[in-house]
C-alpha cells in the first residue's frame, strides 16, 4: 500500500474499486491503511523516512510520528503537511542494526548522569508498542548492558496541539541503581531556545542565591549564540558553528520555548523543590554543534529498586503559530500569553 498526498482532499481506494473522495486535512490514503480513532484522534501505522514500521498519532491539527524500527525514539512533530519541529539527520534515517549509537535525530529517552558505556547504549533494534485508544507505549528491550528497559508514554490531545509524553525507566536488575530519566529532544535547525531566568528580586532584600547555572568544560559563555538576557537565556542554533555550546540550569518556572519560522515549540515539566537533580542541581539542559540544538529536561536523582522498580518523568508539549523577534519585550508580549495557556499536567 503506497501512501500519497494531495492539497485539499483525501482519497481512499478500496480493494474492490471503491472511491471516496472528500474534504479532509490534505492527507490521502489508500483504504485498507490501519486507523484507528478514538475522540479525535487516529492511530495509523505508516511509512516514514525511510522505516517502514511506523506510528502516527494525529488530531488534524498536529501529527506525531515514532518510529518502531528502532528506538523508542518520535521522529517528527509538526502541524499536519507542516515542518517537522525535530531535527532529521538524513544519512541515518532508515538505518537499523549495529552496535554503533546514532542519533537518528527527533525524540529520545536516557538516563542520567551521562556515561560514554552506559549511557550511550545503541538504541538501534526493534521496540514493541501498544495502542489502548487514548496513548501509545513504545517499549524498548532491557538493555543488555545496564539492565535498564526504557518506556515513552505519548497521549495527544484531542483538540489541540497539546502532547503529554511520559518517560519511564526500569530496572531488571537484582540490586538497587540511582539514576534520572533524561529526556532529549534534538531540534530542527536555525531555531532558537529559550528559558527563563528567576524573577529579579533586588538586593539586599533577597540574599540568597536564586538557582544554579552549570557549565562544562567546553561552554564558552562569550560565543554569540549566546543572550544572557535580565529575564531570558537564549541560544541560538547555527549551521556554520564549529564549536559545541552546552549549559545546565534548574528551572524553577517550569516551561522553555524552541522557535523555529513562525512556530514555538513549548515544553512543561514539573520542578521538585524537595528533589536532589543531577549535574550539580540541573532539571534542564541545552546543547548545541553546527547541525542541531538539543531541548533535554531531567527527572530528580533516584533510587530505582530492583527486580522491576520503575521511575518516571514527564513532559507536556504544545505547539503555538507566533511571529517572534529576539528582544525580551517581544518574548513577555508574544510568549508569556501562550505560556499561561498551557500547565505541566
Amino acid at each position: 500500500m503506497k501512501r500519497l498526498y494531495y492539497p485539499k482532499s483525501q482519497v481512499i481506494i478500496g480493494g474492490f474499486g471503491l472511491v471516496l473522495l472528500f474534504a479532509f486535512t490534505g492527507r490521502v490514503q489508500l483504504f485498507g491503511q490501519e486507523i484507528q480513532k478514538q475522540d479525535n484522534v487516529k492511530m495509523e501505522k505508516v511509512s516514514y523516512a525511510g522505516w517502514p514500521n511506523c506510528i502516527m498519532l494525529t488530531n488534524g491539527q498536529v501529527e506525531l510520528i515514532a518510529t518502531t524500527d528502532v528506538g523508542p525514539r518520535i521522529v517528527r512533530f509538526g502541524y499536519v503537511g507542516g515542518q517537522n519541529l525535530f531535527k532529521e539527520y538524513k544519512d541515518q534515517m532508515g538505518k537499523t542494526g549495529g552496535n554503533q549509537w546514532r542519533i537518528y535525530g527527533g525524540h529520545r529517552l536516557w538516563h542520567c548522569p551521562e556515561d560514554h558505556k552506559r549511557t550511550y547504549y545503541p538504541d538501534n533494534s526493534k521496540i514493541t508498542y501498544e495502542w489502548d485508544g487514548k496513548s501509545l507505549k513504545l517499549s524498548q528491550p532491557v538493555e543488555t548492558t545496564t539492565g535498564i528497559a526504557k518506556e515513552i508514554e505519548v497521549t495527544l490531545d484531542a483538540r489541540s496541539s497539546r502532547v503529554k509524553v511520559l518517560h519511564r525507566l526500569i530496572n531488571h536488575n537484582q540490586w538497587d541503581i540511582e539514576s534520572s530519566p533524561w529526556a532529549l529532544t534534538a531540534m530542527a535547525p536555525t531555531g532558537r531556545i529559550i528559558l527563563p531566568q528567576e524573577p529579579y528580586r533586588p538586593h539586599p532584600d533577597y540574599l540568597l542565591a536564586a538557582r544554579p547555572l552549570v557549565l562544562w568544560h567546553f561552554t564558552d559563555m562569550s560565543d554569540p549564540r549566546w543572550t544572557w538576557g535580565e529575564k531570558y537565556i537564549q541560544l541560538r542554533q547555527d549551521l556554520t558553528a564549529k564549536t559545541k555550546e552546552k549549559v545546565g540550569l534548574l528551572n524553577k518556572q517550569g516551561w522553555g520555548a524552541y522557535y523555529l519560522n513562525g512556530q514555538l515549540f513549548v515544553k512543561r515539566y514539573p520542578y521538585n523543590p524537595d528533589a536532589t537533580y543531577p549535574d550539580y542541581g540541573c532539571n534542564t539542559e541545552t546543547f548545541t554543534d553546527g547541525d542541531m540544538l538539543e531541548f533535554e529536561t531531567l527527572g530528580p536523582l533516584a533510587k530505582i529498586p530492583a527486580k522491576g522498580g520503575k521511575v518516571e518523568h514527564v513532559e507536556v508539549w504544545y505547539l503555538f503559530k507566533a511571529e517572534l523577534g529576539e528582544g525580551e519585550s517581544e518574548i513577555d508580549k508574544k510568549v508569556l500569553p501562550l505560556i499561561k495557556k498551557t500547565s505541566c499536567s
